[in-house]
């Protein structure tokens, strides 16, 4: 299992924006509620079969998934063309790919399993949450608080305290 960001890159683009800096970081530091689209991809190894996040998934919502692993209650990412969905049946996963087609591929998975997982993707937003802390005390140094809370707000994540180094630290245990 492993966070994913969807980005779409418009037909023409060959640049990077060079928009000032100030107006790039208005809607990352001042919007309540912020939206990184993409979500979990999980990748059965054994069979090769992906599970990926639907038009109506967000990083930010990542924390649906423990929700889902207590209280069973369908999970539903999209929408025609593509619906994924994750089901529960007891303490058994069922991530079904598609589920507006009868025969698409499915993921199954101890409750259990799914739940080491998460632990995974956890760390995973942690590590690159202290990163882009680490990125942003050098590039941003004026900013660097206010951006790394914003993406810890995003991201449903404690912000990472600076190391005596200078360098960010995960504050999780």
């Amino acid at each position: 299992m492993q966070p994913v960001l969807e980005i779409y890159v418009p037909d023409g683009f060959d640049l990077w924006p060079a928009a000032a800096l100030d107006s790039f970081l208005h809607g990352l530091l001042t919007f309540d509620s912020l939206f990184a689209a993409g979500g979990l991809r999980v990748t059965d190894t054994s069979t090769g079969v992906a599970f990926l996040p639907g038009c109506c998934d967000g990083l930010e919502d990542w924390r649906d998934w423990h929700r889902f692993a207590d209280d069973g209650r369908l999970l539903g990412f999209g929408h025609e063309p593509m619906s994924p969905v994750a089901e529960r049946f007891g303490d058994t996963v069922r991530l079904t790919v598609d589920s507006e087609q009868s025969a698409s591929p499915v993921i199954e998975l101890p409750t259990a399993e799914l739940r080491n997982l998460l632990t995974g993707v956890e760390r995973d937003l942690g590590d690159f949450l202290t990163l882009a802390a680490d990125w942003a005390s050098r590039q941003l140094p004026g900013r660097s608080a206010s951006v790394t809370a914003a993406l810890a707000r995003a991201l449903d994540l404690p912000a990472p305290g600076p190391s005596p180094q200078g360098q960010y630290s995960s504050r999780r245990s």
